[in-house]
This record gives C-alpha cells, structure tokens and sequence, in this order.
C-alpha cells in the first residue's frame, strides 16, 4: 500500500505486521506521477457521478465528513508483485470510482 499522508497523520487501524504487507509514505508523490495517478479537475471531484454517491450515502444516513487531506488527488490502485510486474493499474476519475476490491483480490490469486 502506498500513502501521501505522513505517517503521523495517518490514522491506520493495523500495524505493518498485521497487515500482511508493507506501506510506503510517498510524501512527494514520486510513484503516484509514476504510475500516471496525477491531480484531479473540478468535474471530476464534483460532477454528477461524485454528487449521486454523496446523496446516495445521505440516505442511507451516512454523514459526509470533512476531507482532511489533499482531495485534488486522484485515487488508485496499482497491484505489483515481488519481482516488481505490475497486475493490475487502476486510475480513479473521482472519488466514485474504486474497483471492486474482489477484482483486485482475483488479481492477487491469478499472480500468485
């Protein structure tokens, strides 16, 4: 798992051990440009996709929290094995757009 957040203000429940995998701070977000994960426009964060999750989340009674990091930046997941072959690249177009994390668990299964 790779971060931005400074491990002082990451509010991680499990320690490294527990995780079953490390997590690297990326501070200067040298491998979120890497991998082509760069800032987000305003449509993207608040266009009609990103809106109709929010609602959606309001009538089920969620409360809409106020970001305490960076949210230009664009989500993703890039999947990468020991020798370093990538199995999966994933870049997010909002907040909306997550893959399925089964997808990314059959990823894992098929790379092993």
């Amino acid at each position: 798992m790779i971060t931005f957040e400074p491990l002082n203000s990451v509010d991680f429940p499990v320690s490294n051990a527990e995780l079953g995998f490390p997590y690297y701070v990326d501070e200067k977000r040298e491998l979120y440009r890497h991998y082509g994960i760069l800032n987000a426009g305003f449509w993207d964060l608040w266009g009609p996709r990103t809106l109709l999750i929010y609602l959606r989340l309001l009538l089920k009674g969620r409360k809409i929290l106020q970001s305490q990091s960076d949210i230009q930046q664009r989500g993703g997941d890039v999947l990468i094995d020991p020798n370093g072959m990538v199995h999966y690249h994933h870049i997010g177009t909002g907040p909306g757009d997550r893959p399925d994390p089964a997808l990314i668990l059959k990823q894992i299964e098929h790379s092993i």
